[in-house]
C-alpha cells in the first residue's frame, strides 16, 4: 500500500465552549452522493470530550460545507460511566437506523481514567443521537479486568462482530501510572449483548509497545483488513490481515503511511478510519498530540 496525503482537512477553530481543543477519532458516514458527515470528538476547557460533526464533499475535502454548532452526543450525568466524556468510535447503518458506538470516560483516583463502551441511536439520520442505555454495553469484567474502549463493529448476516481495545494492566513508572492495552474481539446476536472470549487479535510485538487502539476493519471477500494505532514512544498506524477475523497477522511494514518530515503530523499519526467510495479508498486520521492539530485525509494510490 501507498497512501497519498492530502493534508489537514479540518482544524478546531470553533471557539465553542464544548469544543475548545482537539478533533479526535474521526468517522466518515456517507449521507448521499459524494457528501460525507465526519464525526469527531472535541474537548472543553475541563478536558471532557463530546462528539460533533462537519460535512464535506469528498471530491473537495478542504471545503467545509457545514459545521454543526452543537454536540450530537454529550457526556453523561453525575456518576455515570460517561460523565467525563462521550467519544464516538464507530457508526453502523443497519435497517435504516444509525447506531453510534462510543467511549465513555470516567476520571480515576489511583489511575487517570477508566473507559467503557456505550451505544446511542439516531432518529434523525445522524444529526443527533440518543443514548440507548444509561450504562455501558461493554464494561470491564473477568475477560477485560481494567477497561474497554475503541469499538469497531461489522454486521455479518445474523451476527455482529466487534474488535475493541482491552486494557490488560497498569504499571507505575516513577510517580506516573502507565496503561497497557491491545485489541480483542467479541460477537453479538443484536449489537447490544456481547459475548467475549478473551481472544487477542492484535498483541504487543515487543516490550517497548504498550498501546494498540482504534481498530478499523474492512472485509473484502474472504480477507479481513485492519488498520489501527500502535504506540511505543509515539503513535504510528499499523496494519494486519486475517482470514476469519480472529487470528491476525501483523503487517505494519506494509501500511504505506508514516509521519511527515515536518508539520501537523510530524510527531505521530493515529486513529485511522479507512473507508471506500466509488472504487477509491480513503483514510481519515489524526496527527500530533492525539488530534489537537486536526484531521487529515489520505488516498490510497491505485
Amino acid at each position: 500500500m501507498k497512501w497519498q496525503k492530502k493534508g489537514v482537512i479540518f482544524e478546531n477553530q470553533l471557539n465553542l465552549d464544548w469544543a475548545a481543543t482537539h478533533t479526535a477519532v474521526p468517522i466518515a458516514d456517507n449521507i448521499g452522493g459524494d457528501l460525507f458527515r465526519v464525526y469527531f470528538s472535541a474537548r472543553d476547557n475541563l478536558n471532557r470530550s463530546q462528539t460533533g460533526f462537519f460535512v464535506i464533499d469528498i471530491n473537495h475535502p478542504n471545503k467545509i460545507l457545514y459545521q454543526n454548532p452543537l454536540p450530537v452526543l454529550a457526556f453523561g450525568g453525575l456518576g455515570t460511566f460517561d460523565e467525563s466524556g462521550a467519544m464516538a468510535s464507530w457508526i453502523v447503518n443497519w435497517n435504516s437506523v444509525k447506531y453510534l458506538y462510543y467511549i465513555g470516560w470516567n476520571l480515576g483516583r489511583t489511575v487517570p481514567f477508566r473507559n467503557a463502551i456505550g451505544l446511542a441511536r439516531s432518529n434523525d439520520e445522524g444529526k443527533t443521537f440518543v443514548k440507548q442505555f444509561e450504562g455501558p454495553i461493554v464494561d470491564r469484567n473477568i475477560i477485560d479486568p481494567f477497561f474497554t474502549a475503541n469499538p469497531c463493529v461489522l454486521v455479518e448476516r445474523d451476527r455482529w462482530r466487534m474488535w475493541y481495545l482491552s486494557c490488560v494492566k497498569w504499571e507505575m513508572f516513577g510517580n506516573t501510572p502507565k496503561h497497557y492495552y491491545h485489541i480483542k474481539c467479541a460477537e453479538s446476536p443484536d449489537g447490544i449483548h456481547w459475548q467475549r472470549t478473551g481472544i487477542v487479535c492484535i498483541d504487543f510485538k515487543s516490550q517497548d509497545e504498550y498501546a494498540i487502539s482504534r481498530p478499523c476493519v474492512i472485509r473484502e471477500n474472504n480477507l479481513y483488513r485492519m488498520w489501527y494505532s500502535c504506540r511505543g514512544i509515539t503513535y504510528r498506524i499499523g496494519y494486519a490481515e486475517s482470514k476469519d477475523g480472529i487470528s491476525w497477522e501483523r503487517k505494519d511494514n506494509e501500511v504505506g503511511i508514516d509521519v511527515s518530515e515536518s508539520g501537523w503530523d510530524s510527531e505521530m499519526i493515529e486513529y485511522p478510519f479507512v473507508f471506500d467510495h466509488k472504487g477509491q479508498r480513503y483514510m481519515l486520521y489524526n496527527g500530533n498530540d492525539y488530534g489537537k492539530t486536526g484531521i487529515g485525509l489520505a488516498i490510497l494510490e491505485q
